[in-house]
């Protein structure tokens, strides 16, 4: 394995473009090859990667039981050699709904293993694994966990089949300082230009083939036009998110000022152009 860049500097144009892995686009590419699927897996499942004999790439549509379900799509969904099913999901953005959408995820995946008449013993662990570019737990430094359902009392474990990690790459400290290998990934997953993956690189074999894995990913052109297309979806959207929100404070603004000015809420909707409810929400938050 060469983990050194032998392009000469001036032909070293474009070839200086590498993808990150925080676009789920490029890791899923990652995940699709199986020595970095299993390094990362033993990772998440605190293991040595010898003890993990064999991963499978599931599909990643989630089964639609009822007309009106919500289709679920997950990035890479992975089942190991004894059952166990692991999702792994990349997320540079943070939803309303972000616990109910993991929960929704697990428990689908948990209750898609049973055919009818299938035994409730049959079911397998199944781990959901969030890798989040946003800090989700504001109020401590962890910037990983693992949540089980536990109870409220003596904190004994209920069950250990349905598992949630969350892996926060914004609270990643400057150094790792730990030798778990489960931050060296995030570390790499992190990274911002080659010399931060070639660096991760270094610290295991694992994490070598997923920095070749990477260069391979990036020279791809049809994979950079998927991954350009994914970022400009991603960058259209914090814009318009952006510019909705804008738009919201001025309404908000501009009704609380005609409140201020004495007119009826029927005259306010009106003059804004929206509904009497959205204007009695609006000034009762004012009041508020």
């Amino acid at each position: 394995m060469n983990l050194t860049n032998n392009t000469p500097m001036e032909t070293q144009t474009q070839d200086d473009f590498i993808m990150l892995p925080t676009n789920d686009v490029c890791f899923a590419g990652l995940m699709e090859n199986p020595k970095v699927r299993k390094g990362f897996c033993a990772a998440v499942m605190r293991v040595r990667p010898e003890e993990i004999a064999e991963t499978e790439l599931l599909p990643t549509h989630l089964h639609r039981e009822y007309a009106d379900d919500k289709l679920g799509i997950l990035d890479v969904r992975v089942k190991l050699i004894d059952g166990v099913q692991i999702n792994l999901e990349m997320q540079v953005r943070n939803y309303e709904f972000w616990d109910e959408r993991a929960l929704f995820y697990i428990s689908k995946i948990f209750s898609d293993q049973l055919k009818s008449g299938d035994s409730y013993g049959m079911l397998q662990k199944c781990i959901h694994v969030s890798i989040l570019d946003f800090i989700r737990f504001s109020g401590d430094k962890k910037c990983y966990r693992t949540i089980h359902f536990r109870d409220d009392d003596d904190n004994v474990l209920y069950n250990d089949k349905m598992e949630l990690q969350i892996l926060e790459l914004k609270k990643l400290p400057k150094e790792v300082q730990t030798e778990e290998d489960i931050v060296h990934w995030m570390r790499f997953f992190s990274g911002k230009n080659r010399e931060e993956f070639l660096h991760m690189a270094q610290t295991s074999e694992y994490l070598g083939e997923a920095y070749e894995a990477l260069q391979k990913l990036s020279a791809d052109d049809l994979k950079r036009l998927e991954y350009e297309a994914r970022e400009k979806a991603l960058k259209d959207y914090n814009t318009n998110m952006s510019s909705a929100r804008n738009s919201g404070i001025r309404l908000a603004s501009n009704v609380c000022r005609l409140h201020s000015q004495h007119l009826s809420n029927e005259a306010i909707a009106s003059e804004c152009d929206i509904s009497l409810e959205e204007v009695q929400e609006i000034v009762a938050l004012f009041h508020q």
